[in-house]
This record gives C-alpha cells, sequence and structure tokens, in this order.
C-alpha cells in the first residue's frame, strides 16, 4: 500500500489498534548527537585498507583528502554558498548525560548495541531521536503550495485531498530543519510527491489503473524523463508527446527543473541517480504482483534498501544550502552509512502504517510474522529490533565517519540524523495513522 494510501485509510480494527497504539506510546530514545570535534584537532583515520610494505596501492583515500566535485556554470545551476559563506546551522541533537559517572553513557564509534525492553512497554522503543523543530505553519504553507503544484501538473486528479490530509508540508518541514526558505521546502516537497505518485499511479493503483505487466515499458519511459533520452530528431517529438500526456512523467520533470534553482547539478544528479535505484525496486515488486510470490524476509530487506526515503534524504544538504563533496558522498563508507538510515526510515513507515494496511500487503512486520510463524505483536517486536540495529548502526559509523571527515560531511550526517528524527515525528502524530493514538 502506497503512503498517500495508507494515510487515507480507514482507521484501524480494534486488534490492531492496539497494537498501534502500543508502539505509539513508546517514546523515541535521544542518543547524544554526532561528536564535532576542534578543528585542530585530527581525527583518527578509519581502518580501510591493508598496511605494510607493498599495499599503499590497496587504500583507500583519506575522507578528509577528498575534493568537492567541479560546481557549474553560474549560467547553467545558481550556485550554493560555501558552508564558511553561509550560516550553519547545525541541527541542536540531544546530548548525552553528564556528570560524574556517566562518561560510559555518551557517545562511542563502537559496535552496535540493542536498546533494553522496558518491562513496562507493550512493545520495545524504537531508537530514533526526535524531531529538531516543529515549526506547523511552515509546515501548511509548503503543503497548501504542494497541492496547488500537483493539480498544476495532473497528478492525484480527484484526490488533492489526500495530499493535504498527509500534510506533507509538515513532513518536509520537520525533516529538513536547517532551512525556513517555504521555496527550498517546497523544492524538495515536489520531488518527493512526484516520486511518490510513480508508486500510486503505476505500481498500487491508488490513482489509475495498475498494470504491472506493463510495469516496466511506463517505468523505462519514465526514467527517460529522469535521465533525458535524446532521440533522432525524427523520433524525439514522438517520445515527448508520450511525455506530455503523462501526469507522473510531468510531475517527474517540473519537480527536478524546480530543484536545478537551488541545486548543483551534481546534488541533482545524485537525485536522478536515486530515482534510478527506486525504479529497480518498483519492478522486482511488479514481479510478486504478476507471479503472485510472497518475498522472503531477506529479499523484502533488500527491496527496502532500493526503495525507501533515500531520494527525499539525498537532499539533505541542497535544501540546507551547502554541498557535500561529491569524492565524499561516493565513499562506500560514507554510502553504507547514508543507506542503513534510509533502510531504517522507511521500516519507520512499515511500523506505523500497519495500522491501516490491507492484509496482503506486503510489509515487513506481515513478512516476519508469516515467515517465522509467530504473532504480529511478536513480529512487531522483531522489526523494532531491526530498526534499532540499523540506527545503531548508522550512529555508530557515522560517529567515526564525523570525526575523520570534513566539516561538510560532519553536517552532512548531523542533518541525516535530524531527517530521521522529522520523519518519526511525523508518522507518529501528523498522519493519523490510527484515530484513537492521533486524533487531533
Amino acid at each position: 500500500m502506497s503512503l498517500i494510501s495508507r494515510v487515507a485509510a480507514p482507521a484501524a480494527g480494534h486488534d490492531m489498534a492496539g497494537l498501534v497504539r502500543a508502539l505509539l506510546s513508546a517514546q523515541p530514545s535521544a542518543p547524544p548527537r554526532l561528536p564535532v570535534p576542534p578543528k585542530s584537532a585530527r581525527g583518527p583515520r578509519l581502518p580501510s585498507a591493508p598496511t605494510g610494505l607493498g599495499t599503499s596501492a590497496t587504500r583507500i583515500p583519506s575522507l578528509t583528502r577528498t575534493g568537492a566535485s567541479a560546481r557549474p556554470r553560474a549560467s547553467a545551476t545558481p550556485s550554493i554558498p560555501s558552508p564558511a559563506q553561509a550560516p550553519v546551522r547545525l541541527p541542536t541533537l540531544p546530548r548525552g548525560p553528564s556528570g560524574l559517572g556517566t562518561s560510559a553513557a555518551r557517545l562511542r564509534a563502537r559496535e552496535p548495541r540493542q536498546d533494553p525492553v522496558p518491562a513496562a512497554d507493550p512493545a520495545p522503543k524504537l531508537h530514533c531521536p526526535p524531531a529538531v523543530r516543529d515549526d506547523r505553519a511552515l509546515g501548511e504553507t509548503v503543503t497548501e503550495r504542494l497541492v496547488q503544484w500537483a493539480e498544476e501538473v495532473g497528478i492525484y486528479p480527484g484526490q488533492l485531498d489526500k495530499i493535504r490530509k498527509a500534510d506533507f508540508g509538515r513532513l518536509i518541514m520537520l525533516a529538513h530543519p536547517e532551512s525556513d526558505d517555504p521555496d527550498r521546502l517546497l523544492a524538495a516537497a515536489k520531488c518527493a510527491l512526484s516520486e511518490w505518485a510513480v508508486d500510486d499511479h503505476y505500481v498500487d493503483g491508488e490513482v489509475e489503473e495498475a498494470r504491472h505487466d506493463l510495469l516496466g515499458q511506463r517505468l523505462a519511459i519514465a526514467h527517460s524523463v529522469i535521465d533525458q533520452a535524446h532521440l533522432p530528431r525524427a523520433y524525439a517529438p514522438q517520445l515527448e508527446e508520450v511525455v506530455q500526456a503523462d501526469p507522473v512523467m510531468r510531475a517527474l520533470r517540473s519537480g527536478l527543473d524546480n530543484l536545478a534553482h537551488y541545486a548543483t547539478s551534481t546534488q541533482v544528479r545524485r537525485l536522478r541517480h536515486e530515482l534510478a535505484i527506486m525504479f529497480v525496486a518498483y519492478n522486482q515488486e511488479g514481479v510478486w504482483h504478476t507471479a503472485e510470490q510472497t518475498p522472503p524476509v531477506w529479499e523484502f530487506l533488500m527491496h527496502r534498501h532500493e526503495n525507501s526515503f533515500i531520494p527525499c534524504m539525498v537532499l539533505v544538504d541542497a535544501i540546507a544550502g551547502y554541498e557535500l563533496p561529491q569524492g565524499e558522498f561516493a565513499d562506500p563508507r560514507v554510502r553504507r552509512a547514508f543507506t542503513l538510515a534510509g533502510s531504517a526510515s522507511v521500516i519507520v513507515n512499515d511500523l506505523y502504517s500497519m495500522g491501516k494496511e490491507d492484509p496482503t500487503d506486503f510489509s515487513l512486520p506481515r513478512l516476519i510474522a508469516a515467515e517465522d510463524q509467530c504473532s504480529l505483536e511478536e513480529a512487531v517486536d522483531r522489526t523494532v529490533e531491526i530498526h534499532n540495529e540499523l540506527m545503531h548502526t548508522f550512529e555508530a559509523e557515522a560517529a567515526a565517519l564525523a570525526t575523520a571527515g570534513s566539516p561538510e560531511l560532519r553536517r552532512f550526517l548531523a542533518g541525516t540524523w535530524a531527517w530521521l528524527g522529522g520523519n518519526r515525528e511525523w508518522h507518529a502524530n501528523s498522519a493519523r495513522y490510527n484515530t484513537d493514538a492521533n486524533a487531533a
């Protein structure tokens, strides 16, 4: 079930509602923020390659020595001010306990740990930071402008109230606390809604008939908009005619074109790449439907690696007004930490939406319950444990990367951490996944 339909679905039944209430009652844990060492301090290097005679060719360059990608010319894409030019407003993430006897509780770059399960809570706590800010008026402004844009490009015809009810502007406002510019936030919201429209129009059939037998063809043509196809002059008009007739393709093009006013060409290219990965995952889901397959848990987790909130999260620096050097963004160690956070973000969606989704829909708790033949309540507990393992691993690895990397990398990782907190806050309170738990 898509993100839009989960919000608009009827309230959960009694048993499921109780399970969701138990999850929502668990307050998010708030570990200390990622350490930012003094500029004069030289952080430890991460173990990345063998050492000794004859091994120099196998080493990975230090993150701190990675250069930024070349910026586009001002005539092509507006430049983004560097952190030295723009005020750096890093999210103020909660610190750990202080004082005598509390040093062991502070953040270390160490092996992942498991949260203890409080005996009084029916469900374990999600290990996730709180939202950094909640500017309701700003969120409402972005939502209303997003609804207007959706009507202009033609996505969700007759269903615009679903966008308003979902309050996607609040999600973007919560997830990008470094910007209070409604234009920048709207740019992120347009990209996000066009991405979700692909799912709702093509895959889940929430807006139009889902033709899973034609899904690969539709996604391939849509991809020609993401990575613009250049056909010979005699044939290019035929492709353009198909693109102009499809509201999803129009939305994708409009969102990416608008983003180029606030992001560098490298940052826009990042998003194009992440969307291509997401399209691969949509094709995988199409196979499950056409072949009537129920994926094993391992395959679904791999699917969540490819179909997560990563396309939204990748704009953390662009919306904040700076650029993480491409060399650091592409470093396998940074990529691993970032995608772990992405997988955790979409598992939050699986958990909070389970009270409204159809029992036949794929979600991690339901697949665990079916594969392990356990109760849904036990499956929820195991899903939370998986989420927490991903979060603890991200926390530990991001702390080490922040110590070894550039100021921009530290800022990007802190922004990712803040994005996760905003995502949790929106799912818990804004989307009204359960009427008893979230009634306004």
